[in-house]
């Protein structure tokens, strides 16, 4: 479900090599410094159409299928979009596997006009941005919002999405959900068994063992298949033991960042996780395999976010009742508190720079970000956007509920981390590197070594744009 690059610049440009087009992605572009850029000019702008939308001009949008599926775009923005530009044609496409599906585009020169660059395939953001194929989305944020002509567009958002979304000054993407990650499960299940929500890593071992005990179902899986849900809660609970800087470190490239104490520490004990406690056969299974087994009561945990009662909604149990918790605490001397959560804005839309129609491009991000498209969108996907009080007098579900809790609760004590968009080759490293540890073909030592050996070849790499936090 995560935004999740797996394109190398040297790919990108391998690919704009073998195209027969002009326009290809590896040609460099001039930064965009307004949102409205195209080979033709914008129509007339004013303040109901700031970026000069042709209100006739086709616009092609293309979709991620994933956990939240496609029909909020064209149930519920793409309607209201076209009660602006009624004229407008648009195209939409959906797919579960971006890149493999748009790369070509943007090679030949001829990207659709809106995406939704989320799941495990999706488009190389660092490689994208440094190639200049992104649209400077700045103007977007002080054009009149959709709902209200006085207020800005960027006062209705989560101050995250653009701290998030910029790239080397620039506002290049927007994430439209807010992703909440933790240790899922059934309420369901651990009340009618006496299983409480465990607060240490002792007592997270020790439900564990009692599960695995009684017989009934396994105590703890993940998507072997996809290993990045599980160096999630790795990384988070190794910044829970050394502090946000362990994180910011990684990011930044810095010498023994992945080798530091607190990453060994976590790998450490999600490596005894991987011994001990998973379902068989975990290795071989994707996300919804193990999401459906914990759904037939097969696993009481795994590791997810937010997406994941919408994208498990026709297999849950009426009354399995999700909930989330937070990574327990490590040990007393954890420098963040319990409740701490790794929480970012998902689901990236962009628009391409060299796209038919930039200008619609954006202004469908602007209808998007209207506060009833993103409640409708909220209510319709079980989860929580990032556009201000649009949950608002919304009903929501269990999960959605547990989240939106465990969020409210944690406050200001939040983490997260940007080279799984800024550096792909990092991301395949340890997504490699995460199966093996889980699957005891790598100890916890050579798994920070292996991670710190790519990082350092990153940064030594002078072909490679750095980014830092």
């Amino acid at each position: 479900m995560e935004n999740t690059p797996q394109i190398t610049r040297r790919g990108l440009l391998r690919a704009a090599a073998l195209a027969p087009v002009a326009g290809a992605l590896a040609a460099c572009a001039t930064p965009q410094t307004q949102a409205p850029t195209s080979s033709a000019a914008p129509a007339a702008t004013s303040a109901a159409n700031p970026f000069g939308v042709d209100a006739k001009k086709p616009l092609e949008v293309w979709i991620f299928d994933g956990g939240f599926g496609d029909a909020y775009a064209t149930d519920i923005h793409q309607p209201l979009f076209k009660t602006k530009y009624p004229d407008v044609a648009i195209k939409h496409s959906a797919t579960k596997e971006i890149t493999k599906v748009l790369q070509p585009r943007f090679a030949g020169g001829n990207p659709p006009d809106v995406i939704d660059n989320s799941g495990a395939n999706a488009l190389d953001m660092g490689a994208l941005a440094q190639d200049g194929q992104l649209q400077d989305l700045g103007p977007l944020l002080d054009a009149p919002s959709w709902d209200d002509p006085n207020v800005k567009v960027r006062d209705t958002l989560d101050p995250a999405v653009v701290d998030f979304g910029t790239l080397d000054g620039k506002f290049l993407s927007v994430g439209y959900v807010n992703y909440i990650h933790g240790i899922w499960f059934s309420q369901k299940a651990f009340r009618d068994n006496g299983w409480a929500v465990p607060k240490t890593w002792d007592e997270f071992l020790a439900l564990c063992e009692t599960i695995k005990k009684s017989g009934k179902m396994a105590p703890f899986t993940y998507a072997g298949k996809h290993p990045q849900y599980l160096y999630e809660p790795l990384l988070t609970m190794a910044a829970k033991i050394g502090g946000s800087e362990v994180l910011v470190n990684i990011d930044n490239l810095e010498d023994g960042a992945w080798t530091a104490e607190p990453v060994l520490q976590s790998a450490e004990a999600w490596a005894e996780v991987g011994a001990k406690y998973l379902m068989e056969g975990t290795a071989g299974l994707d996300h919804v395999q193990t999401q459906t087994a914990q759904n037939k009561y097969q696993v009481a945990m795994l590791p997810s976010g937010s997406w994941l009662e919408n994208e498990q909604a026709t297999t849950t149990p009426d009354d399995f009742e999700y909930g989330m918790f937070p990574i327990p605490d490590f040990t007393a001397s954890d420098k963040l508190p319990y409740g701490t959560l790794h929480t970012r804005p998902g689901e990236t839309f962009i628009v391409p720079s060299r796209g038919a129609n930039p200008q619609g491009g954006v202004e469908y991000l602007r209808a998007m970000l209207s506060k009833k498209a993103a409640g409708d969108f909220s209510e319709l996907v079980r989860t929580v956007s990032v556009v201000k009080g649009a949950g608002e007098g919304r009903d929501l579900t269990p999960g959605a509920k547990s989240a939106t809790e465990a969020l409210a609760a944690a406050g200001a004590n939040t983490v997260h981390f940007r080279w799984r968009q800024w550096y792909a080759q990092l991301h395949d490293e340890a997504v490699a590197a995460t199966g093996r540890l889980m699957s005891g073909g790598a100890t916890a030592k050579e798994f920070v070594e292996r991670l710190q050996k790519k990082a350092d070849e990153l940064k030594a790499d002078s072909s490679i744009k750095k980014y830092r936090r």
